[in-house]
Parts: C-alpha cells; structure tokens; sequence
C-alpha cells in the first residue's frame, strides 16, 4: 500500500481508518520513547525516524541525499509494519526482542530482518516497541551502521 503523503498527520488521515488508532498510537509511543537527536519525518513513503544530515552528513550509503534511516512505521496492504534497523544490525537488541515478546503477545512473532508485521492491530505491544525505540541512541546507531552496514 503506497499512501502519498507530505508529513505524518497527512499519512495518518489517509490510513484506513481501522488502522488509524494504531499508527497514530505507534507515533505516540515512538516519540516518546526515542532517544534525542533522531528526527521525525516522512520517509521511504513512510513516517520515518531518521539522524538527520546535521547529525551524520554522510546520509545513507544507498542514497546520501537521505538522512540515515532507523525506524519507519507504515500501513502496508496485509498488516501494520514497524521497521527498525537495530534489529537488523544488532544481535544483543534482536535477541532481546525475540526473548521479550513472548511476554507481551500471545501471537507468534511475525519478522523480516528488520521488518516487525502486526495483522492484527489489537495485538501490538506497544510498550515493548517503545522500549526497543529507547535502546539506542542516535550516536550508538551511526556507530553499528557504519561498522555493521555501511560499506
């Protein structure tokens, strides 16, 4: 699902509206629990969380007109995704997670490699993707991904 969009409100509005209460929730919960230095923005089509230029002028190897990418939260065709790159490129954060989230849900977890999909949003567990939000800080994600990613 391709939602066209300037800003986050913009992209929420045009969620369907079964999904709004979630992804707005999702907002919430990753505003409040994000480290300083990141920066809300539409991304990829997506509300993302980004370090901006001024953090990390390099940008993003794929594209450094971009800002580096660290989380990105969208209403995609089948379910809700929340994509975080720690756990792509950190192994303490992913086990951590995959041991976490049995305690949360009652559903089997549902993962890409940095791709989290809720089918059902009613059994988000937003408190826990908020913690995961609040484990690495700006500085700590350019330091795995330019020794992890980055090439």
């Amino acid at each position: 699902m391709n939602i066209e969009a300037n800003n986050p409100e913009e992209y929420i509005s045009k969620v369907p509206p079964e999904r709004t209460g979630a992804i707005t929730k999702l907002r919430e919960v990753i505003n409040e629990n994000l480290p300083d230095g990141f920066e809300e923005m539409m991304n990829c089509g997506m509300i993302g969380y980004v370090v901006p230029h001024s953090l990390y002028p390099a940008g993003y190897h794929c594209d450094t007109n971009q800002p580096l990418p660290f989380i990105n939260i969208a209403s995609q065709k089948n379910f809700i995704a929340f994509y975080h790159m720690g756990i792509y490129a950190n192994e303490d954060i992913l086990n951590w997670f995959k041991a976490e989230y049995p305690n949360h849900v009652s559903t089997k977890l549902d993962m890409g490699k940095s791709c989290i999909r809720f089918k059902n949003p009613e059994k988000i567990p937003f408190e826990l993707l908020g913690e995961l939000a609040s484990k690495i800080s700006a500085e700590e994600w350019i330091n795995t991904y330019e020794q992890h990613i980055k090439r």
